[in-house]
């Protein structure tokens, strides 16, 4: 048996926000029971199956994958800023950076310098700026998802062990 046209609609809706209640009612089901629908629909069997399909065929066709994600993450995590230079210190131009040195870089600016005003003034240098995406940034969601970095709190109660140390018998009555 397949889906029927609400749950196709459903599976459709829930790929673009992951958001099952407001894939429901964009899907059609009644805004007072979207959240259980929405619940309920992603626990049915073959409404996962169409949603699963939905994500793979988003892949194939944006080519973003987990290791293509990992591997710009990695990028980041470990670009060396000695390579946006020249020996001499000088910035290197953009075309000059090889790729994984360009894919670390968020911004470049260049800033001309002159001395005097209007039309007598004279250029005297160039302010080149680079800015480059967080490491740190990049290095945490590289931890977290190898499982090296643990947001979650765990809080355990200690067993507690009740001794009637009164020499009472019949749970210390009077």
């Amino acid at each position: 048996m397949s889906l029927n046209e609400k749950q196709r609609r459903f599976a459709a809706e829930y790929l673009i926000d992951l958001n099952a209640k407001q894939a429901a009612i964009r899907a059609g089901y009644s805004p007072k029971t979207a959240e259980s629908q929405g619940s309920r629909l992603l626990s049915n069997a073959k409404v996962a199956k169409a949603i699963q399909a939905g994500k793979e065929a988003r892949a194939a066709r944006t080519e973003i994958t987990q290791d293509r994600v990992l591997q710009e993450l990695a990028r980041l995590a470990f670009f060396d800023i000695r390579q946006l230079y020249h020996e001499d210190g000088r910035l290197k131009a953009p075309h000059e950076l090889d790729d994984d040195t360009a894919a670390a870089v968020a911004q470049l600016e260049s800033i001309e310098e002159y001395a005097g005003r209007g039309e007598d003034r004279e250029a005297i240098g160039t302010t080149k700026k680079a800015k480059t995406f967080s490491k740190d940034a990049a290095l945490a969601l590289a931890m977290r998802h190898l499982g090296m970095l643990n947001d979650k709190l765990t809080i355990t109660r200690p067993r507690v062990v009740r001794r009637d140390l009164t020499g009472r018998k019949g749970g210390g009555e009077a």
